[in-house]
């Protein structure tokens, strides 16, 4: 049992009456008179809470969330109780959240129910744990309130954010990006691989007639051409210390790992494989690129339990394993980050020997944080100073992507949050221009 502001005010009340009448006597009697309405309606609002209802509650969410997304949460109360119930209802949601505020106030009607509904967002992978329910309902009268400990304990796992997958699913059919914002491809050329021979219609491309099959029908005929297929496509993650660079409280590995779940949905329904590929001081694991069933919960297992670390990343160990597991010629996206030309140069010996053996394109990323201080006016000479540093350091990432271009690498300089995005778009592009 709990007592209620409304109570401690009538008390307070109480408590100035009593201690007035010694000054004016008839105060005195006015008080005890409400001290004993008090206790009656203490009573009765006691009876009310525990003899005539109860009530039940229960969370209802998805057994695992998406990392970076807005997670739904429900929670569904039911009273037995006859009259309107004022309840207020607290979730233990998981420490890792750092809230400590996660309540509702809610009415219920009489023998009635209501859900409530919540998101939550995740910034880190792993395991979390929600408690239990608190709900605190407040007497007819509303001077006691009784806690119900409703629900149970649960774990749920935080996986790469799997969310994202249906709103690109779309991309995977056409390259008509333009619904979802993302610039339409010009596409140039024409596909491999050869699909069937039909009649012609009034816009086919003339080039793609079949003068043989429009002689033998007497009609013309034209050539059906489809995206190459069963190419493989790998994602190579860097997880050194520089992917632990944080935007809007993920880190870069974390949107590296979400555009890579993406890309690898997108690619298997192109009908090409997917693989996986994480390294940082050493070579760390690799999945074969494939698109049997299921392998989408294999890349998305082997995804869940990545971490950066805090060595520098080993191009040269990636060179040597990616050579030993991988025969044939691949479409490899490297997510890693460079601070400079000089961090770069370092790698550029390895990337080159990457690039000639597949196709490379080498994903990095723009601070954004960087580029809404320089969108900023300075104030004062200081001021201006930090606002040239902050611009040579975006120009040397726009140098890095010209230097990476002169060595026949294909780069990817975006943002986090445009990062799966980008990567598709490029994907398409790429596998479009028939450069894959």
């Amino acid at each position: 049992m709990y007592f209620t502001c409304r109570l401690y005010i009538a008390l307070l009340g109480i408590i100035l009456l009593l201690g007035s009448g010694y000054i004016y006597a008839p105060l005195f009697v006015i008080g005890q008179v409400a001290l004993l309405v008090l206790m009656i309606c203490i009573a009765w609002d006691a009876y009310s809470l525990y003899f005539t209802g109860k009530i039940t509650a229960y969370r209802r969410c998805a057994d695992r969330f998406s990392n970076g997304d807005e997670n739904e949460v429900s929670i569904h109360l039911e009273s037995s109780y006859q009259y309107l119930l004022s309840v207020e209802v607290i979730d233990e949601i998981p420490f890792i959240f750092q809230k400590r505020d996660v309540s509702f106030q809610a009415v219920l009607p009489a023998n009635g129910g209501k859900t409530i509904v919540y998101t939550l967002r995740p910034t880190h992978r792993g395991e979390y744990s929600f408690g239990y329910l608190r709900v605190f309902a407040m007497g007819r009268i509303g001077l006691l309130s009784k806690r119900y400990t409703c629900g149970k304990q649960q774990n749920i796992k935080v996986y790469p954010s799997y969310l994202m997958l249906h709103q690109y699913e779309l991309l995977a059919m056409s390259n008509n990006l333009t619904e979802l914002g993302i610039k339409r491809i010009r596409r140039v050329g024409h596909h491999t691989e050869f699909e069937q021979i039909k009649e012609y219609v009034k816009g086919d491309d003339y080039r793609t007639i079949n003068w043989k099959a429009s002689a033998r029908r007497h009609q013309l005929m034209v050539n059906v051409y489809q995206d190459e297929r069963s190419q493989q496509i790998y994602n190579v993650i860097d997880k050194g210390r520089i992917m632990q660079q944080a935007f809007r409280g993920m880190t870069l590995l974390d949107y590296a790992i979400n555009s890579s779940l993406v890309l690898s949905y997108v690619a298997l329904r192109k009908d090409d494989k997917a693989g996986l590929v994480t390294f940082d001081e050493r070579f760390d694991s690799f999945v074969p690129a494939s698109k049997q069933p299921g392998h989408m919960q294999t890349l998305l297992e082997a995804l869940y339990s990545q971490h950066s670390t805090f060595g520098e990343t080993d191009f040269s160990a990636l060179c040597i394993h990616l050579n030993k597991h991988i025969s044939k010629r691949s479409f490899l996206i490297l997510y890693t980050n460079f601070a400079n030309m000089g961090s770069m140069n370092r790698q550029l010996t390895y990337l080159q020997q990457l690039n000639r053996r597949h196709r490379l394109l080498v994903v990095f990323f723009e601070d954004a944080d960087l580029k809404d201080y320089i969108s900023t006016s300075p104030g004062d000479t200081e001021e201006y100073y930090r606002h040239v540093i902050a611009e040579k350091f975006v120009f040397e990432k726009r140098m890095i992507v010209s230097a990476l271009k002169q060595h026949g690498i294909y780069a990817l300089l975006t943002t986090p949050e445009h990062l799966s995005v980008d990567v598709i778009n490029k994907y398409l592009e790429m596998k479009s221009r028939q450069v894959l």
